[in-house]
């Protein structure tokens, strides 16, 4: 779904910041050899999740979701210099192109990859975050929010992705229709939490912001 006539998508596109050479790399050879290539964060929200994460300039990131490493890339670049990144997702047989592309950036001893189940894995990184991206199942949203949040610092930062699911989200919801209850939840909570303060933007199709008090 277009939230925008796509000749001012275009636009906008045209005068924001086009994305690196290695991010252009990792987005071509997304597409022509991983499933579902459009999971991929590209060129305008990657440049977004960048632009963030150089004005928070974070120690410490936490991503739930991995896919092909692009979004962990795009964020590292505001990554302080000693920071490090943990990223999940549960697909193992992505790793290796993962890896790839992060030892071809500046900051991949910086980057440390998991492999499984988020709901387990995050409760044992013994770390403080600055700032957290979550784009992975939608079902586990809430579930992720409530493990990430008193791992956050004061001041830190919790994004959230595809929180208007095309449209769904404002249109009459099929009781069968896991995910978009899921959201409806969600952005509920992120509203109302009063740990937090939230933004959704309708940048692509839809980014939270959160901001811990």
């Amino acid at each position: 779904m277009d939230f925008l006539p796509e000749k001012l998508d275009d636009y906008v596109v045209a005068h924001s910041q086009d994305e690196p050479k290695l991010l252009k790399e990792l987005n071509r050879e997304t597409w022509q050899k991983v499933l579902n290539p459009r999971m991929l964060s590209g060129g305008f929200q990657g440049r977004v999740l960048s632009m963030i994460a150089k004005l928070i300039q974070p120690k410490n990131i936490l991503e739930i979701g991995t896919y092909t490493g692009y979004s962990a890339l795009c964020m590292a670049e505001g990554m302080q210099s000693d920071g490090v990144l943990h990223t999940i997702d549960k697909n193992e047989e992505l790793y290796d192109l993962q890896r790839k592309y992060f030892d071809k950036s500046t900051v991949g001893s910086q980057i440390i990859q998991h492999v499984g189940n988020a709901l387990e894995i995050i409760p044992k990184i013994d770390e403080k975050f600055d700032l957290v991206f979550i784009d992975a199942d939608k079902s586990n949203y809430s579930n992720y929010f409530n493990l990430v949040i008193d791992k956050m610092n004061s001041g830190g930062v919790i994004l959230s992705d595809n929180v208007l699911w095309s449209g769904k989200v404002i249109e009459k919801l099929n009781p069968k229709d896991i995910d978009t209850a899921a959201l409806l939840e969600y952005n509920k909570l992120m509203n109302s939490d009063e740990r937090i303060e939230t933004v959704l933007l309708p940048i692509r199709d839809g980014l939270t912001i959160s901001r811990v008090k």
